[in-house]
């Protein structure tokens, strides 16, 4: 198996953040596909995916409902994606993606979690190269012959196809996202949820009292309303 296949095992071990986030998470995601495409899934495919990842994590349809409607009021601000780059204790390179409505608000708090915790907040491009940005795609692929689907998606740069409990799961570069999308949603392949992520190129192992340096600081940035995920090249398996 390659670098997805781990990184993926290596996150589910990991404590995700509660429900709630996940829901305060997807909102903001529903409100920037509105904003950007209109409020009617089936002229917006940004939106018709962010509907499926609700419902992966079994947002309520209400809720779904509510936050188009309310990303359709004129007077509700817009969220813009931030991109923040540092190093934590030991070496550590963390990415982090933000949606704010409030920059100031957001790099104010993101230095002080970084300063607090002896990391530092770093410039643009100074950790992102460490990382592969890629999409990725969860389907039902059931009665599906798998070697036969990687063939088909070869052609649209996907890297690595593989199975567990969530499903089927379809990495590739981040650029491929659109035609991958249209490819299954054309073939009436069920797409269960669907995103973005960046892969570490490098992990680096940590004794246990450096991981616990490390985890104050991810913990501090996760907890932030303002951010919607934490990336960074500390060895999931050391953090266990």
């Amino acid at each position: 198996m390659g670098r997805a296949f781990e990184f993926r095992k290596a996150r589910k071990m990991k404590r995700w953040s509660a429900m709630s986030k996940a829901f305060t998470r997807i909102g903001k995601d529903i409100v920037m596909a509105v904003k950007e495409g209109g409020p009617d899934p089936d002229a917006n495919s940004k939106l018709r995916a962010v509907i499926q990842n609700a419902k992966a994590v079994n947002m309520p349809k209400d809720n779904i409902e509510r936050a188009i409607k309310r990303a359709s009021d004129k007077s509700l601000g817009d969220f813009k994606e931030v991109l923040f780059e540092g190093y934590a204790p030991h070496g550590i390179a963390i990415l982090v993606e933000t949606a704010t409505d409030n920059n100031t608000r957001t790099v104010a708090n993101i230095r002080s979690y970084f300063n607090k915790c002896d990391g530092n907040l770093g410039t643009s491009g100074s950790v992102s190269f460490m990382f592969d940005h890629v999409c990725n795609f969860r389907i039902n692929a059931e009665g599906m012959d798998l070697e036969e689907l990687e063939l088909e998606l070869i052609d649209f740069g996907v890297e690595e196809i593989f199975e567990d409990e969530d499903g089927v799961l379809i990495y590739a570069p981040f650029e491929s996202y659109g035609a991958i999308q249209s490819y299954l949603e054309d073939h009436n392949i069920e797409i269960l949820s669907s995103g973005f992520e960046r892969i570490p190129q490098v992990t680096k192992a940590l004794s246990a009292e450096e991981v616990a340096d490390v985890e104050k600081l991810l913990e501090k940035i996760e907890e932030d309303d303002d951010v919607q995920n934490v990336y960074h090249t500390m060895e999931e398996s050391s953090a266990d």
